[in-house]
């Protein structure tokens, strides 16, 4: 059995609103959206997810770090290039985008140290060491910002699991940033 990818016209009733509301935010419903449409439950708890996390204390480069470092740890094959649209969408330094896609260290020094923190939550699972700890808080970050970061890798949890399942096709929006 594989996926269905919901269009508005045939997804359930309870989920056309959301899948609405997506083509409205973005132009075209992302194939993310079509897939989560499976489960009304898990495309708002995700969308709110999102909305939550880019309401953060993280500015758009600081999310743009957050979110591709969890997408090229988990190799997702879609969220990193629809995540390299969303980030020239908000404008973020090219330089930037394009070391997060390649997963390589960014050059900013403070950048690098929420690259290298939240890779680390992902790979050790939440446990740092005192000494990872005090690097992020060294760098300008504090608690609030661990805790945000959790936030986004609860958001990409979600999407790159799915991805993974869905097998979702990268959007046509998005494809000129495939690497």
């Amino acid at each position: 059995m594989s996926f269905t990818f919901y269009e508005i016209e045939t997804a359930p009733e309870n989920v056309k609103p959301q899948l609405e509301a997506s083509k409205k935010a973005f132009g075209f419903v992302p194939g993310l959206h079509k897939a989560l449409a499976a489960s009304p439950q898990v495309l708002e708890i995700y969308k709110h997810l999102h909305t939550e996390f880019q309401n953060s204390s993280f500015n758009n480069a600081e999310l743009t770090v957050v979110w591709q470092t969890i997408n090229y740890y988990h190799h997702c094959n879609y969220c990193l290039p629809a995540h390299t649209g969303i980030a020239h969408m908000m404008q973020v330094d090219e330089k930037l985008i394009d070391a997060l896609s390649k997963g390589e260290p960014v050059a900013d020094p403070k950048l690098r140290a929420l690259q290298e923190t939240t890779y680390a939550i992902v790979d050790q699972r939440g446990n740092l060491t005192d000494a990872q700890l005090d690097k992020f808080y060294s760098a300008g970050y504090g608690n609030q910002q661990l805790l945000e970061i959790l936030l986004g890798l609860a958001q990409k949890v979600l999407s790159n699991y799915t991805n993974h399942l869905a097998k979702t096709p990268v959007d046509e929006a998005f494809k000129k940033f495939v690497v």
